[in-house]
């Protein structure tokens, strides 16, 4: 899957989806909101009703030439990261991207439900939110309680409260230290 996607359920975290998509489209990378079901409309965990980009009937899916620039985000927040987990079709996709080459950014719950999906994991280090990280242990990853964690190609952030971080990762992995540190102090962190 070509670009950077965010990927928003029903139940999604105001602050995980949104947060996010405000630090990367300050760096200047252009995100796009998808919502898993044919509407585009998807209500936060908070009663917060967002009009995504894109619907799944009208996402593109299949582009050739996937490579480590593509990143598929999963914002945490319940039910929304278990709306995610338990769309079959998205898994499969999430799976290819991944063997593909592409990078997965997930925080919250999202990297418990969402990533421990994947292949590979062993070694990688990731965080979560707390009580979260058992299925990544169980497939060989190694949790770590900081903010934010990029490991190669995959980038998971703790929870609400980091999303600021967790952008700030996801955009340090896409473009550099300079352009997430600009960001930053545009943001007076």
């Amino acid at each position: 899957m070509k670009g950077v996607h965010i990927f928003l359920a029903d139940g999604f975290e105001d602050m995980e989806a949104l947060g996010t998509r405000d630090v990367l489209l300050r760096g200047g990378v252009p995100v796009i909101t998808v919502s898993i079901t044919d509407n585009y409309l998807v209500e936060s965990s908070h009663g917060l009703c967002v009009s995504a980009d894109t619907s799944w009937a009208d996402l593109e899916v299949m582009e050739p030439g996937t490579d480590a620039s593509d990143v598929m985000i999963f914002p945490g927040g319940m039910p929304g990261s278990k709306n995610l987990a338990e769309h079959a079709e998205l898994m499969e996709i999430l799976q290819d991207h991944w063997e593909r080459g592409g990078a997965v950014a997930a925080i919250c719950a999202a990297p418990g439900l969402v990533v421990s999906q994947l292949p590979g994991l062993e070694g990688l280090r990731f965080t979560c939110f707390d009580g979260f990280e058992d299925t990544l242990k169980a497939k060989g990853a190694v949790f770590t309680p900081e903010s934010a964690v990029t490991d190669g190609r995959l980038i998971t952030g703790r929870g609400a409260g980091h999303a600021v971080n967790f952008g700030l990762a996801i955009l340090r992995y896409l473009k550099g230290d300079e352009a997430a540190q600009k960001v930053k102090a545009g943001l007076m962190l």
